[in-house]
């Protein structure tokens, strides 16, 4: 998704034309349903994390893999959200001057 939004993005040049509007539009509809799956997805790594840390209080001893590997995966999708976030805007920005011309 973040490939294809630098694509548009990177606006004409050359002999390259704008991008049609719909095509942005729907990107950019993809772009924030994506967005919207990965905050869901932190929303869920979260709370695994806090049940695992939870057993683990409570005395249990397995838990410690899990917690690394929900991390490792909430960093990840934290670092996906904050790149799409990045482009979206510019994304945003191309949609409203192709609306306006």
């Amino acid at each position: 998704m973040i490939a294809e939004i630098e694509a548009l993005i990177s606006g004409p040049g050359g002999d390259r034309e704008a991008p049609p509007l719909e095509t942005v539009e729907r990107t950019l509809t993809d772009g924030y349903a994506q967005a919207l799956a990965l905050e869901a997805e932190q929303l869920r790594l979260e709370r695994r994390l806090g049940e695992v840390a939870a057993g683990i209080a409570e005395g249990g001893s397995h838990g410690v893999e899990e917690i690394s590997s929900i991390s490792t995966r909430l960093r990840d999708a934290a670092r996906e959200l904050r790149e799409l976030r990045g482009v979206l805007g510019p994304l945003r920005a191309l949609a409203a001057e192709l609306r306006t011309a």
